[in-house]
């Protein structure tokens, strides 16, 4: 037989049978050919028939005289890497997309250090040596080029941070707070605290702790919002700086750095005192300022007692067909004073305080106990074991004590405890802006709408941004901490509200005709706490929940047989994972940029 040289293929024959009965059938041969030249012509040879083999079979061998590389399946694909992706993707990609970059300052080496303790403060709260060691294990390290960085870098930047904070809010208070975003100029301040481990911060210092730390070294801090509790701009203070003090300091922000004129500034009651009102809007030679700023607080309980003694403008008749009625008083002279009754608001104020009198009388029993037993006696002795207990729950004040030298005897101050109760779920505003631009649902509205800074503020100490306990000792690093965490709380505020429709947030709550009625949750928001799971199946989330769900799309390095090189690759998003990027408007990225 004559060699003959040649391309060898799988050819496929294809003959059409027509039976008897009309039914057309096909029959297929699949053949291993070799194609020569002879004479001019093109010739085949038929070298094998492979029809009896199965398809995977008969497909390997035509890939394979085609030149393909065929190998186990096993070995076709190698993942030399994977980190996950979809959580630091998702921050990143809205924080590009608020411009938060470009406010951050111009780019460079600290501007992605900066970014990437914002976007990690919203993702995984932890130390910033933790952080850096973690940056590693995410591509936010890779993508940003910070995962080598050291802890000098690290400090470097939030120096450079700090330096950046009046430019930084000055920025955000021009989108959030200036007339064209906020036409009734209206902005929200509160104060808060956090303990510090450590003694040598010079910010440290005992005060009121809104923790329930007692007697612990904290710092205070003061965080401004827009009307519906958008952060604008913190500022740190010392931990035994008063109400008073703070919004001071926030007013002079206000109005000197950010060039802001005639606000109207909400903060709760003890923050706007008579004293600084009076202050608010004179020159420092003590001429009224040209740029009047507004404000809307509330009264304190003394004062709220003084307006419903001796038949004051307070009386409980202004209640019986309504929960808010507006008054005067010639204590307040060119202010409106809006009063609220809140009926569920009294309930529970009076069930709190026959708890805390029943607790306190439980802590007296087993003292006067020990007197009746003689196993305590002399009125010095019993007095300081009484003291020790009677002021615990802040109730002393309901409770008269006659102590002896074998004798104690505990009375409620019955007086003294309806005096209170009568105060019971009354609340008074006090605004001087006239009711042509602000009504006295309005000023309830605005006031109430403090809710939100508390919000943020449990965002920023607990449920998402773990603030607390701060552990900087030098002053600038501690304001840079807190301004880091304001920074993801802003960034934390617009996921909430994107991601709505996949965790348990009210995506619509109810409008409010009364505002002080208290507020309801949606039937949609009821049903979502209910059921646990949407319509198609999918199990709503907390927010955490679903940042941690995002951690699980990963990014792959991938290897292909007798390549060299890696190809980075997504795994296969879930719909959850998809809809979450969706609703930020961003595709999901290979690379964070």
């Amino acid at each position: 037989m004559v060699a003959r040289s040649g391309a060898m293929h799988v050819a496929r024959n294809k003959r059409r049978y027509v039976a008897r009965s009309g039914e057309q059938r096909v029959y297929e041969s699949v053949l291993v050919r070799r194609t020569y030249r002879e004479g001019g012509k093109v010739r085949h040879e038929t070298l094998a028939n492979l029809s009896a083999l199965p398809a995977e079979a008969v497909a390997a061998i035509e890939a394979t005289l085609k030149g393909e590389l065929l190998v186990p399946a096993g070995q076709a694909v190698t993942i030399t890497g994977s980190l996950p992706h979809g959580h630091v993707a998702a921050v990143h990609a809205l924080a590009a997309k608020l411009g938060l970059p470009a406010l951050l300052g111009p780019a460079g080496r600290q501007r992605d250090l900066a970014l990437a303790l914002v976007i990690s403060r919203v993702v995984r709260p932890g130390s910033k040596l933790s952080t850096l060691a973690w940056w590693g294990d995410t591509t936010l390290g890779a993508d940003l080029g910070v995962a080598g960085a050291s802890t000098d870098d690290i400090y470097a930047a939030m120096d450079w941070l700090a330096g950046r904070q009046d430019a930084i809010e000055a920025g955000l208070a021009r989108r959030h707070l200036a007339p064209q975003a906020n036409p009734s100029r209206m902005a929200l301040f509160d104060l808060s605290s956090s303990w510090l481990e450590g003694r040598c911060c010079p910010l440290a210092a005992r005060g009121y702790s809104r923790d329930g730390r007692k007697g612990t070294l904290q710092i205070e801090y003061g965080l401004l919002t827009d009307p519906v509790g958008r952060p604008v701009a913190i500022r740190v203070f010392e931990g035994n700086t008063g109400d008073p003090a703070a919004f001071t300091g926030i007013v002079e922000v206000v109005r000197d750095k950010f060039g802001l004129g005639k606000m109207v500034m909400v903060g709760d009651r003890g923050m706007i005192t008579s004293a600084r009102i009076d202050a608010l809007n004179r020159l420092e030679d003590g001429t009224p300022r040209p740029d009047p700023y507004g404000w809307i607080t509330a009264l304190r309980a003394p004062a709220i007692k003084k307006l419903m003694a001796d038949d004051g403008p307070l009386q409980l008749s202004l209640f019986d067909d309504q929960d808010l009625a507006e008054i005067a008083s010639p204590d307040f002279p060119g202010e409106r004073l809006v009063a609220c009754r809140n009926p569920v608001l009294a309930a529970e104020r009076a069930r709190k305080r026959e708890d805390l009198l029943a607790a306190t009388e439980k802590l007296l029993a087993p003292i006067a106990a020990r007197v009746r037993a003689g196993r305590l006696s002399g009125a010095a002795a019993i007095g300081v074991e009484a003291g020790k207990v009677i002021s615990k729950y802040k109730t002393g004040k309901h409770f008269g004590l006659t102590i002896t030298d074998g004798g104690l005897t505990v009375r409620r101050r019955q007086d003294q405890i309806d005096a209170e109760a009568a105060l019971d779920g009354f609340y008074v505003l006090r605004t001087p802006i006239p009711a042509s631009e602000l009504d006295a649902l309005a000023v309830v509205t605005a006031y109430k709408n403090l809710k939100y800074v508390e919000r943020d503020f449990r965002s920023i100490k607990s449920d998402d941004l773990d603030l607390r306990p701060v552990f900087h000792r030098l002053e600038e690093r501690v304001k840079a901490h807190v301004l880091i965490c304001m920074l993801a709380c802003y960034l934390t505020w617009h996921l909430r509200r994107a991601w709505a429709p996949l965790t348990f947030t009210d995506e619509n709550p109810p409008p409010q005709d009364n505002p002080v009625a208290p507020a309801s949750r949606s039937a949609a928001a009821q049903a979502k706490a209910s059921y646990q799971r949407d319509p198609a199946g999918r199990p709503y989330r907390s927010f955490r929940g679903l940042i941690e769900h995002l951690a699980t799309l990963t990014r792959n390095q991938v290897r292909f047989a007798g390549a060299v090189t890696d190809v980075p690759m997504l795994t296969q998003p879930t719909s959850a994972q998809r809809e979450a990027f969706d609703l930020i408007g961003v595709p999901i990225p290979l690379m964070l940029k």
